[in-house]
Formats: structure tokens, C-alpha cells, sequence
């Protein structure tokens, strides 16, 4: 089976959001069981979760340098932090004796946002990248997302048909808030010009949470490329979208995004 597929793991689905620096490793190691089972070239991203975004919303560090703040030292730990991260994730994927390359994006990455600086690296085998704090020409650093990184992926990197974001505990976008949802709640597919009600944990997200990841999905959508918005929790729905099947989640579709 030919083509590329964009996978992320939500950072809020990989750890526990309520214990710093906390993976869950009965998770990581089903995730990654199910891309043992991938055909095609895997490029995996990964979010923060409680590795990243707690020190980096209490330093402010997504807004860049600021007078004042002593915020060297949580630049070090987050970026040090998001290392021991990845260290879970990759030691799964060697458990699975699966040929990987990772690439911190501090290392190739400058500026934020979907038009961030710097040649996307990619290996033969397992292609490995994460949401990281990197350089900015003009913050002096800056917090690059992993929705980011899924955009420009999906988009620039030839021969990609599908792009799947696995997160924690929602099966997909829905239209009331998750904790009132019910299972007739779930958007099968989803467009731009329609509305959904999703809970962003603002005192905990420095990226943009549920909005970020829908803008960028829309917008790799409309390079005609199919997008997933799936519950990682149940990883046996990303080989199903893999294997061209049909899955519970959300697809979007393109619109005027």
C-alpha cells in the first residue's frame, strides 16, 4: 500500500493533563501497535500535553521574549521536558522494532504559526516531530505547534492521502460541549461554515487548542486531502481510516476556511 499518512497524537491524549510531566504509556503503546500495523510512510506528530504547556503558559513563552520575566529557565525545561516526551514515544516505537528518525523541531524550526521557517525533514522510515519551543526572528523564541507542523506536512510533502489528528476522550468535533454530548452529537462530517462547540482549557493551552487544530485541518482540506478528527482512546479507528475504510469521527470537508 503507496502514499504517506500525517498522524497526530494530541498531547492531551499521550499524558495526563492533570500530573506534570506524567505519559500514559498504556496509550502511547496501543497508538503505536496500531502503526506497526501501517503500510504506508508514517509521519508522526506529537503534542505537549502536561510535558509542555503548563511551564510554558506560566512563563508566557508564546508570547516571545518579554521585559521582566527571568523565562530562560523555562525555555530550557520545556524544550528539555518535550526531549523526556518524545523519549516515551520513541522507546515504544524501538519496543516495536519499527525504524524511526526523530527531529526536534528546535533544531531545523524557527517562528510559529503555519508559515514557520525551515526545510520539513523526513525519514524512511517513521518520520518523528513535535510542538517545541524554537527561535523567532522577532520574539527571540516562540512555541511552535503541532497543528503547525501537521499543516505543513500535509500540504508540502508529496503523495500524503491522509491525515488523521487522534486526540483524548471526543470521538470527533461535536456540536454541544463534550460534556454534554451524547452520541447523536457527533459532526460525521464538518466544514468550515458550520459551528461546533468545543471546551478549550485556556488556563492550561498556549497553542490554541480545539480552534487551532480545526483551522489547520480546514486548511489541509482544502488542498484536497482527506482529514480525520478521531478518539485516539480507540487507536483501531486510525488503521480503519489507513486501510480506506470508514470509522466513527469526523471528517472534514473543504469550505471557505
Amino acid at each position: 500500500m503507496g502514499g504517506k499518512v500525517v498522524i497526530k497524537f494530541g498531547g492531551g491524549l499521550i499524558t495526563d493533563k492533570e500530573n506534570m510531566c506524567t505519559p500514559n504509556m498504556h496509550i502511547i503503546d496501543s497508538l503505536v501497535d496500531i502503526l506497526s500495523k501501517v503500510e504506508k510512510q508514517i509521519i508522526l506528530v506529537h503534542g505537549a500535553g502536561s510535558f509542555g504547556h503548563m511551564k510554558a503558559k506560566k512563563a508566557r513563552l508564546a508570547e516571545g521574549r518579554l521585559p521582566g520575566l527571568n523565562q530562560d529557565i523555562s525555555v530550557h525545561e520545556v524544550r528539555e521536558d518535550m526531549l523526556l516526551l518524545n523519549k516515551h514515544v520513541t522507546d515504544s516505537i524501538q519496543r516495536y522494532e519499527l525504524d524511526y528518525s526523530t527531529y526536534p523541531p528546535r533544531d531545523w524550526a524557527a517562528g510559529d504559526g503555519p508559515n514557520f521557517k525551515g526545510n520539513l525533514p523526513l525519514s524512511d522510515g517513521i518520520t518523528v516531530v513535535f510542538g517545541d519551543v524554537v527561535d523567532d526572528y522577532e520574539k527571540e523564541f516562540a512555541i511552535l505547534s503541532g497543528d503547525d507542523l501537521m499543516y505543513r506536512y500535509a500540504t508540502e510533502i508529496p503523495d500524503v492521502d491522509c491525515v488523521i489528528f487522534a486526540m483524548g476522550g471526543v470521538d470527533g468535533l461535536l456540536k454541544v460541549p463534550p460534556s454534554e454530548a451524547t452520541v447523536n452529537d457527533l459532526f460525521k462530517t464538518w466544514s468550515p461554515d458550520m459551528n461546533f462547540k468545543g471546551e478549550h482549557a485556556t488556563e492550561f493551552d498556549v497553542t490554541g487548542g480545539i480552534g487551532l487544530k480545526v483551522t489547520r485541518a480546514s486548511m489541509i482540506a482544502e488542498k484536497g486531502i482527506d482529514v480525520w478528527l478521531v478518539n485516539g482512546m480507540h487507536p483501531e479507528r486510525i488503521l480503519e481510516l489507513v486501510e480506506g475504510k470508514t470509522t466513527i469521527g469526523t471528517k472534514i470537508v473543504s469550505g471557505n476556511c
